[in-house]
């Protein structure tokens, strides 16, 4: 199951005390500071949490792998995330409790 929007606004509510529209208003507002800075090109780190970095990957030759035919893939600029050491270390103690 995937955490939504809709979820953190209600997790934002319910643990700060603030009405859905003031909790809303907080998630959307952290998400455009996040969208503005990587679009602006600069990298994104959220302590304890992790990094968002903008990455550029040069024009390539791919294949289209439905008909085999060769294709160049454009430059882009992508998104990358690189969790923090304490994220790790916190999803690697859930998976070991669990497996």
């Amino acid at each position: 199951m995937a955490v939504t929007r809709q979820d953190l606004v209600r997790t934002v509510s319910m643990k700060a005390g603030l009405s859905t529209s003031e909790a809303k208003q907080i998630v959307e507002l952290m998400f455009s500071q996040v969208t503005a800075a990587l679009e602006a090109g600069e990298d994104v780190k959220l302590s304890t949490f992790g990094s968002f970095q903008i990455r550029h990957s040069p024009k390539r030759m791919g294949r289209n792998p439905k008909t085999g035919d060769s294709a160049v893939i454009s430059a882009r600029r992508r998104v990358t995330f690189k969790p923090s050491k304490l994220l790790l270390e916190r999803v690697d103690g859930l998976t070991r409790k669990d497996g």
